[in-house]
């Protein structure tokens, strides 16, 4: 209860529900663009795990791993591109890439790139320390919430969860979360991977593929969608995640041809090293920040030797492990400070970057999944961390996925965007003037007060599904449970709202061409 609803008289029952509707209500209503509390790409940096000299013992230790250990198993046309940049490959077969090679291609790299919605008003600007949340994984499963278990991960579920994201303001882009596990063959897999993506959601798409020979048809998906291949260059809705190294510092084949092919397509990439602590990454914390930094800055080199100034997000995502059992442990204190570091050493770089963090280790949206997701949301977002990948409906450290979850991280993002967000101090914020009015000439409060009533909206946010009712009214209102209520909100959106973006004479093209495996029926209300 606010203070002002403790300050008024107390009127009958009725009434004062009335009231409170009401103004829960006004609050509720959506805001107009520029008095939102929270929104895409605000400014972190706040929060520095490293100090200034942390970062540059860093620094050093990356660029000397690049130059004197290097990266094996490069394939011949990696080799190729990158030795035209001046990087060397060794006679015990590791490409090596000397300390000014490193410098140029950060130097030289592309600061200013937009990762385009298919919707304008969802473009995102990973500059500088601006912060972004969104989802990813790979998880082969779906937590179900209404039978407290786990069950294997579909197609379906993947347009589910990104329709669902079309509606949440807090989620910014949505890269693949799930593997569609009816799916047995690759090609498929990818194709309708991707077409679930594009037909569920106008924001900002990543998604990956298995072979290189695969990547020709999922373009001429994203061209037809886009209006053509023209249409589609000058604003790519949708990057490659490419999972471009095997860590410790090894070149994947698989995935170095789809990067190629990806270039070469127009598609922005996701460099995403993904080393795990104390497994695959050194078992110290800045060891594996060294390891991580400097697979991803070995990335940028092959990418804009491939094409000069190509888009590119430097994803070092280093997890963390239970050093008992080896297990991942992706809800920890140390994977928040891992992503954070990261965050922070690609903002040294003035570098487009991203982590991961929110994949808790919880099973199912409980405490345990608030406390590991909040500190790790904050951290990263006060970090500057650009784009936050893995941050909503992830659990079981990215082996299960829960819808419900979207809404529920959806209400805490925003919180951590708030943090974000800081305080901001002016001759208006001080309030000298608001204190003087009140205090000398007003009614010694200041709940009726121009400045509180201006500040409502614009300095606050209100969650949407948490609750802030007293326990007497938390009572009236039936005990409401936050879980069961985004169970309710899930079984809306899913009964509802069907997105219609892709037109039908671009989805029956799309049907005709390819396997699309995903049924029209589940696409349009019954």
């Amino acid at each position: 209860m606010s203070l002002a609803e403790d300050t008024e008289p107390a009127p009958k029952r009725s009434g004062r529900a009335g009231g409170r509707q009401a103004r829960r209500q006004m609050r509720a209503a959506p805001l107009t663009e520029d008095i939102r509390p929270v929104k895409p790409g605000l400014e972190g940096d706040t929060y520095k795990p490293l100090t200034d000299k942390d970062i540059e013992k860093v620094h050093e230790a990356v660029l000397d791993v690049l130059e004197n250990i290097g990266l094996s198993q490069a394939t011949p046309t990696c080799v190729a591109a990158c030795e035209k940049v001046g990087a060397i490959m060794g006679d015990d077969q590791r490409l090596r890439f000397p300390r000014q090679v490193v410098l140029d291609a950060v130097k030289n790299a592309n600061r200013n790139m937009t990762l385009h919605g298919y919707d304008p008003k969802n473009d995102l600007h990973p500059q500088g320390n601006k912060v972004h949340f969104g989802t990813a994984g790979a998880a082969v499963h779906v937590v179900d919430v209404e039978k407290n278990d786990y069950r294997e991960s579909y197609l379906k579920d993947i347009y589910d969860a990104a329709r669902i994201v079309e509606g949440l303001d807090n989620i910014h882009f949505f890269q693949r979360p799930m593997v569609a596990r009816d799916l047995e063959d690759p090609r498929e897999l990818d194709l309708n991977t991707l077409y679930a993506c594009m037909a569920g959601t106008t924001k900002h798409i990543g998604t990956s593929f298995t072979l290189a020979e695969f990547v020709p048809d999922a373009l001429q998906m994203m061209y037809k969608v886009a209006g053509g291949e023209e249409a589609f260059r000058a604003r790519p809705f949708v990057s490659n995640t490419n999972c471009f190294v095997v860590p410790p510092l090894r070149f994947a084949a698989d995935a170095t041809d789809v990067l190629e092919a990806c270039v070469h397509g127009g598609m922005p990439i996701l460099l995403l090293s993904a080393g795990q602590a104390g497994a695959t990454a050194p078992a110290a914390i800045a060891g594996a920040v060294v390891q991580a930094t400097a697979e991803v800055l070995a990335g940028l080199v092959y990418v804009n030797a491939l094409v000069p100034g190509h888009p590119a997000i430097c994803g070092s995502w280093p997890f963390v492990s239970d050093l008992r059992t080896g297990a991942m442990s992706g809800g920890s204190g140390e994977q928040a400070l891992l992503t954070a570091a990261c965050g922070q050493m690609l903002n040294h770089y003035d570098l487009p970057g991203g982590s991961a963090a929110g994949m808790c280790d919880a099973k199912m949206p409980d405490i345990q999944a608030g406390w590991e997701k909040g500190i790790a949301y904050v951290l990263a977002g006060m970090a500057g961390t650009n784009m936050v990948y893995e941050a909503a409906g992830m659990h079981a450290s990215l082996m299960g996925f829960c819808l419900e979850s979207l809404f529920l991280d959806n209400d805490a993002l925003g919180q951590a965007l708030r943090c974000v967000r800081g305080i901001e101090v002016n001759d208006q914020t001080l309030s000298i003037d608001a204190m003087r009015d009140v205090c000398i000439d007003g009614p010694g409060h200041f709940l009726g007060h121009g400045q509180t009533l201006d500040l409502m909206q614009k300095e606050y946010l209100y969650p949407d599904l948490a609750n802030r009712f007293s326990p007497k009214e938390w009572a009236e209102l039936g005990k409401p449970d936050i879980v069961q209520l985004a169970v309710e909100r899930k079984r809306k959106v899913l009964k509802e709202f069907f997105p219609t973006h892709v037109d039908a004479a671009k989805d029956d093209w799309l049907r005709e061409n390819f396997p699309i495996r995903l049924r029209k029926e589940d696409m349009m209300a019954s």
